[in-house]
């Protein structure tokens, strides 16, 4: 109730010791803060904060557009609302690398667990469309170290994403992903690889955690948990699904609700007013008020 139960600090150990456990985190990506409670409440191993759902939400496309700080206040609504750790798309740190610095530490006072950076030309795109283009890979150090020097908890984990698997294929992606672990990358997130024989190439040849990304109508197949975890992967990320599914069911509501003139017969498809007063919290809410509101000092004090 009003905050999380948890520090950051604790937050960011937890997905350390998770990440160095061997097993496969889950993760799916947040459409806002109510979201996030969700994704605890289900079960999940941590939050993501994808750079294409927050353009999406302020109705923006994914082509860098998005400011540093606009991310930094959205991860601070989330990281309020969850005790799962937390972790966000940064683009390519929003400018050169001492904006990369500077977003670093943001994002540490944001509450989150850790970011991604990514090595393509700024403005960016989304990573499973065409017309991509990567920076040479000594820039894309230089960024990873600047970063490395912000970070101020060491526990904030620092993931490399590298787009270059669509621009130069799949060894390249592999050398500038062993780069920037030499420049300090605790992580890497090879984005778009093709199929299961391009993610275990890729896990046979990078000795850090490995993230898969699993976005729906991109150029990755969509492997199931089971195989991710016999893989060796990390995380299994799902940056877009809610945010797909929320939109295509809003969707259809407003298409039934200009049909029809009404949403009666929508009401078996929402959540009801009592699921949503419970995922809230109205009742610690309540306690909490009446609590302050009737309390007085004790007699002789």
């Amino acid at each position: 109730m009003l905050h999380t139960r948890t520090t950051p600090a604790e937050r960011r150990r937890a997905f350390r010791e998770a990440l160095a456990s061997g097993r496969l985190l889950r993760v799916p990506g947040a459409v806002n803060p109510l979201s996030a409670k969700l994704i605890q409440e289900t079960g999940f191993d941590a939050v993501y904060l994808s750079g294409a759902v927050l353009a999406a939400d302020l109705g923006l496309p994914d082509i860098g557009l998005t400011t540093s700080t606009e991310v930094a206040t959205r991860a601070q609504q989330i990281t309020r609302v969850t005790d799962l750790p937390a972790f966000v798309d940064a683009d390519t740190g929003f400018g050169e690398p001492m904006n990369a610095a500077r977003t670093v530490q943001l994002m540490e006072d944001a509450g989150l667990a850790g970011l991604h950076l990514e090595d393509q030309v700024n403005p960016k795109r989304c990573g499973h469309l065409d017309g991509k283009t990567v920076v040479p890979a000594d820039e894309m150090v230089r960024k990873i170290k600047a970063a490395v020097d912000a970070r101020r908890d060491p526990d904030f984990l620092l993931m490399a994403r590298t787009d270059a698997r669509a621009v130069e294929g799949l060894d390249a992606a592999i050398d500038r992903a062993r780069a920037y672990v030499d420049a300090g990358a605790d992580a890497v997130f090879p984005e778009a690889l093709a199929d299961e024989k391009e993610f275990e190439a890729f896990r046979a040849a990078v000795d850090v955690p490995l993230l898969a990304n699993m976005t729906e109508f991109g150029k990755s197949a969509l492997l199931d948990a089971a195989t991710l975890e016999n893989l060796g992967y990390n995380i299994a990320l799902y940056p877009v699904t809610l945010l797909r599914l929320a939109m295509g069911a809003v969707e259809d509501g407003l298409r039934t609700l200009a049909a029809d003139g009404h949403q009666r017969a929508l009401l078996e498809r929402m959540q009801t007013r009592s699921r949503l007063y419970e995922l809230l919290g109205y009742e610690e809410y309540a306690a909490f008020d009446g609590s302050v509101h009737d309390f007085t000092l004790p007699p002789g004090t």
